[in-house]
């Protein structure tokens, strides 16, 4: 292999890990009781998943996020089952069928839950410029409704209440997304 194309696979990987990480770790912390030992069974999946991504990119074809999240999630079992398994002596360990049931539940959940950050990304992108920064002000360090409001002059009860009509809007959009998405799907 040569570096140009190693330089490209190892972006490929960690842009993808990055992509897919929140979903892996919501994942695994719900198979730990307490989420105790998440960062190394999360450091664990993350070497393995790429020392084996060679095996996914050639079993799935360059596979999509969502074919990877779920590839790792597999992986992130069986470090879960492995970090379980070393610390059998502890009490509040979960058997291995609780865990395995709780993992296909999770495994389940993966979907809907990037079908859902999908349609808010979607209908965030509908959104003009102003309407998105308010709406997302909240959210932003150094950002608020009143910074916003002292810049556009305008009252900050005012910006308050738009906010709540955004909201709604957006609320209305990701419906409408996701009930379409069945529809088609």
């Amino acid at each position: 292999m040569n570096t140009e194309s190693e330089l490209v696979r190892n972006q490929r990987f960690i842009g993808m890990l990055a992509r897919t990480e929140h979903i892996v770790r919501r994942f695994a912390r719900g198979l730990l009781p307490g989420g105790e030992g998440l960062d190394d069974v999360m450091q664990e999946t993350a070497l393995e998943a790429w020392n084996q991504f060679e095996k996914f990119e050639g079993n799935k074809a360059r596979g999509s996020h969502d074919d990877f999240a779920c590839w790792v999630c597999v992986i992130a079992r069986y470090k879960v089952m492995s970090y379980q398994r070393d610390r059998s002596r502890d009490r509040m360990v979960f058997r291995g069928e609780l865990l395995a049931e709780l993992a296909d539940l999770a495994m389940d959940d993966i979907d809907a839950r990037e079908a859902e950050l999908c349609a808010v990304e979607n209908c965030l992108e509908k959104m003009g410029e102003h309407s998105r920064r308010l709406l997302l002000s909240v959210h932003r360090c150094g950002d608020s409704v009143a910074k916003i409001a002292a810049e556009t002059q305008r009252k900050p009860r005012r910006l308050y209440y738009q906010m709540n009509s955004l909201r709604t809007a957006l609320l209305d959009c990701v419906k409408t997304q996701l009930s379409q998405d069945l529809v088609d799907g």
